[in-house]
């Protein structure tokens, strides 16, 4: 009876210790590596977009691939009138 006593607390030990993980992996752990990715994306952004930039100064043009397209960006100059 002893035995199958310390079995049952032991596995009732384990299975908290599996869910306070799980609560920890859902509560800390996903939402702070969801927040490093998202600022390396908006980080990513940010260099994409200024190396189009700085292509359109230099150049004149970009060219971005779009499919089986070809998408030509220039810089706007608005005509006064």
């Amino acid at each position: 009876m002893k035995k199958n006593l310390g079995l049952i607390i032991g596995i009732l030990v384990l299975i908290i210790i599996l869910l306070l993980g799980i609560i920890a992996y859902f509560m800390i752990i996903k939402p702070h590596f969801q927040e490093y990715v998202y600022e390396k994306q908006v980080e990513a952004q940010n260099i994409v977009v200024s190396a189009i930039a700085e292509q359109v100064q230099q150049l004149g043009y970009v060219q971005i691939p779009v499919g089986n397209e070809t998408l030509v960006l220039v810089p706007y100059t608005p005509q006064s009138s």
